[in-house]
């Protein structure tokens, strides 16, 4: 069983992923937006926020749903994505993460991803 800290470092560990992307590919392509993170299984939620300037911390949020771009998955696939094992992309086409957001942030978020 996956547990809370678990999931707070692989969260971590992709905010960190994503604060080492190339600076010039993060301004191009990154918009302000708040990010939500649902870990059903455990019944969890984070929030950060990405912006030009980079990708704020994980913090734990009561309302999942009032972020532009909601992104909900197990605990054991949280996991997967983080340590390389599974694609965003390939986790998403078989339904292990869901993304909830606009047409264009999802293209955004593909270019960050």
């Amino acid at each position: 069983m996956v547990t809370e800290e678990q999931v707070r470092a692989a969260l971590d560990q992709i905010a960190a992923r994503l604060g080492g992307l190339d600076p010039e590919q993060w301004r191009r392509h990154a918009v302000d937006r708040t990010v939500s993170c649902r870990v059903p299984d455990l019944d969890l939620a984070y929030e950060t926020r990405i912006s030009s300037g980079g990708i704020t911390p994980f913090a734990r949020c009561a309302d999942p749903r009032a972020a532009q771009v909601r992104l909900t998955a197990a605990s054991a696939d949280l996991l997967a994505l983080a340590n390389d094992e599974i694609s965003p992309a390939k986790a998403w086409a078989t339904g292990r993460l869901k993304i909830e957001a606009s047409f264009t942030d999802l293209l955004r978020l593909r270019k960050l991803l």
